[in-house]
């Protein structure tokens, strides 16, 4: 009997296991690779036109975002109308601006319910907050907001542009607070410029903060964390020229005590008169500037 062959078994093959694949590390944002938040941006639009009855009538009164207009009667014929904030602004990358038209023989006067706070913001951008003026023949602004403050940790870029006519009346009050208190100032720079007829009457530009070299030193500030001006432009001829002034513990050689603050009031090349001061706290430097309201005969 022939034995049958012996069958040979193959060994049993070993799965291999399955191969993974990691996913590649993905590095942390960097500062670089973030979009920077957009900030708001609003404009508040006013229109102040003359009725044929000797008042003026507002037939435009627009806010936008944090700058609500509200209508205040006065039983004058000059129209008013006070800036609402309607929400925390200017913040960091905001871009705000309010335009303001008196037509000619219109009067108007802009006021604040509250200061303005600039406050820091999502993105490391400035905000920035413009205004612009325009005054016809024979209108009349009164521009009296209440004051600016530079929180600690803002950026704020300011601009105010006037035109007014050969006739125009003006009075533009500015108060900035640098701080409030007992903290440290953001970083606040402003420019004005005020043009008559085409013709610069003032153009000034500030920078107080952190980056301005020297803003605190006694060729500016001097230590003080309140500063304005006041300026006042009529074309109608004074009686007599008008001369300097001092304000506050200048004009009384510090006898004041305290450190109340001190301005000038000085003529500018045209008929007007520009009132400048510093102050310890917003308090002192209102008190200065209606100072040199009275003294230039202008109610503030």
């Amino acid at each position: 009997m022939t034995p049958a062959p012996l069958q040979q078994t193959a060994p049993p093959q070993q799965t291999a296991p399955p191969r993974t694949t990691a996913a590649p590390a993905v590095p942390p944002p960097t500062a670089a690779s973030v979009l920077p938040v957009a900030g708001l941006r609003a404009t508040a639009r006013i229109l102040a036109r003359a009725d044929t009855d000797g008042t003026t009538r507002l037939p435009v009164l627009d806010g936008d975002g944090p700058l609500a207009l509200r209508r205040v009667r006065t039983g004058t014929g000059q129209a008013r109308v006070c800036l609402v904030g309607a929400m925390s602004a200017p913040l960091g990358g905001d871009r705000l601006a309010i335009e303001a038209t008196v037509e000619a023989g219109a009067a108007l006067c802009v006021t604040s319910a509250a200061a303005t706070v600039a406050l820091p913001g999502r993105t490391a951008a400035p905000a920035t907050y413009d205004v612009r003026l325009t005054v016809g023949d024979g209108a009349r602004l009164d521009w009296l907001p209440e004051p600016l403050i530079s929180a600690a940790g803002s950026d704020l870029r300011m601009t105010t542009t006037v035109e007014l006519a050969p006739t125009a009346r003006l009075v533009l009050r500015e108060e900035q607070v640098l701080g409030r208190s007992g903290e440290r100032t953001g970083t606040l720079r402003s420019r004005l410029t005020v043009r008559r007829a085409g013709r610069t009457l003032l153009d000034q530009e500030t920078a107080y903060g952190p980056g301005v070299p020297g803003w605190d030193s006694s060729a500016v500030l001097g230590g003080h964390r309140a500063v304005g001006q006041l300026l006042v432009v009529d074309p109608e001829p004074a009686e007599r020229p008008a001369e300097v002034r001092l304000l506050g513990d200048a004009a009384s050689d510090g006898r004041q005590g305290g450190g109340a603050g001190q301005g000038v009031l000085a003529p500018l090349a045209g008929p007007a008169a520009l009132a400048t001061a510093v102050a310890p706290d917003a308090l002192w430097l209102r008190r200065l500037l209606d100072e040199a309201a009275a003294r230039s005969g202008t109610a503030g």
